[in-house]
């Protein structure tokens, strides 16, 4: 049983090479589609994700959840998340990436089914846990299919333009989430997207497929004739799970820095996605939609950030770090101004949470982009899940402790907590500030 199952996910082999001419008409065809692909089914990823935070507040007085337990169910999925995206993310290099998304999104879809038929903790915990694993599935075919239909010139426009997808499925979420617990109630914030996710994982199926040379088509380096600077002679050789993961992730040092620094980013990110509708509710005399509107502002506006700044760090050789740091350190001002003001003008909060989101999701973006830029293509998978493991035991770190702090303290000392760790970040990431892509 298990055994054919594998052989459904493997990768699709090579087929005979296509005539110059239909190489050359094929080709743009199908980069959108690959695009096209990522973009719908990483933004759906998130459509059935970022739907808790939303409601998480009516959920917890609806079952008498306080925020500390609210704050245990975000911390194990973070937890199972990164998890998964390392497991999931070296599983993925070696799979056809247009299953392995099918079967990602039916199964966390299943997932928010659950979750919203459920009434118990302890349920709710395991559920949204295993979502967490599940949601591992979803960035390792999406960057394994973009690292083989795009060059490494084009990396940070092209990944600008993608991770707008998270904010696009994020962003529509928080207000289909909100709109769906005020007309239904709770549950149907998650059963709404699930049916959603549902549809979109059958698309995926038809649509999505695997490399270039599955097609009959040459790899990307050879149809744009733009090759690697270090691997020219190999940036189409597989690797052995040693030389994958000792050579390309183990002993690269840089990769254990932007590992780090993504710990402090991921505070950063989710502090306001998973707490930010809680928080204007609680502080800033928000209703349930517009604390939901509030995610739709923070994922829209980042949306904006990771494409104009994804064509910046091109233009400066693909130096990420840099543009990085540079987006962080005003981002430390727009937290302090979440501080400074006052309840009742919810209209200066969304637009600060919008700066937040502009600048937060750049180093969110890059610090994935770097993990290939300082690697292989061949590796893509287990090196984002290797910096992304990092990354959500930040989410682990601030989904507990700014529950915890918020509940026995108040939200402003929560926010200083989050602005230091955004210092973190920049310390770390200044190491970076040269850092260009190596292959």
């Amino acid at each position: 049983m298990i055994n054919p199952l594998l052989q459904w996910f493997k990768p699709v082999p090579p087929a005979p090479r296509r005539p110059p001419a239909e190489v050359a008409r094929l080709y743009p065809i199908y980069r959108w589609r690959i695009f096209e692909s990522a973009f719908i089914g990483y933004a759906m990823f998130y459509v059935v994700r970022n739907n808790l935070g939303v409601v998480a507040k009516e959920m917890g007085e609806a079952l008498n959840y306080d925020k500390s337990m609210l704050g245990d169910i975000m911390a194990a999925t973070a937890i199972t998340y990164g998890i998964g995206k390392l497991l999931m993310g070296y599983l993925s290099d070696h799979s056809n990436p247009r299953k392995f998304m099918f079967a990602g999104l039916l199964l966390t879809a299943g997932c928010n089914f659950a979750f919203g038929a459920a009434e118990n903790f302890k349920v709710h915990l395991a559920l949204w846990s295993l979502n967490g694993l599940i949601q591992g599935m979803g960035y390792g075919p999406c960057a394994r299919g973009l690292g083989h239909w795009y060059t490494y010139r084009e990396r940070g426009t092209i990944f600008g333009v993608w991770n707008m997808s998270h904010n696009l499925g994020g962003g529509l979420v928080g207000v289909i989430a909100a709109a769906c617990a005020v007309r239904w109630g709770w549950p149907s914030a998650f059963f709404v997207p699930g049916l959603i996710a549902t549809a979109a994982a059958f698309y995926l199926l038809w649509r999505m497929r695997d490399t270039p040379q599955s097609e009959g088509l040459p790899s990307i380096e050879e149809y744009k004739n733009e090759y690697p600077p270090e691997e020219r002679e190999r940036h189409e050789s597989e690797l052995s799970f040693r030389e994958l993961l000792v050579t390309y992730i183990l002993t690269n040092r840089m990769l254990w820095l932007i590992a780090f620094a993504n710990f402090f980013v991921y505070i950063a990110r989710y502090s306001m996605l998973d707490w930010g509708p809680t928080y204007l509710k609680e502080m800033k005399q928000a209703t349930i939609l517009s604390g939901g509107f509030s995610t739709l502002v923070l994922e829209f506006a980042g949306a904006a950030g990771m494409l104009s700044m994804g064509w910046i760090s091109d233009k400066c050789g693909g130096r990420r770090g840099m543009v990085s740091v540079l987006c962080l350190l005003p981002l430390m001002g727009a937290f302090a101004g979440l501080i400074w003001t006052p309840p009742g003008m919810l209209w200066l909060d969304m637009l600060l949470l919008g700066l937040v989101g502009f600048l937060v999701y750049v180093p969110v973006m890059f610090l994935g982009v770097m993990s290939l830029d300082l690697t292989s293509k061949k590796a893509v998978g287990t090196a984002a899940g290797f910096v992304g493991l990092f990354g959500y035991m930040g989410r682990v770190a601030q989904g507990k402790g700014l529950g915890w702090i918020s509940h026995h303290y108040d939200w402003n000392i929560a926010l200083y907590v989050i602005l230091g760790c955004t210092a973190m970040a920049v310390l770390l990431l200044a190491f970076t500030w040269n850092v260009r892509p190596k292959g």
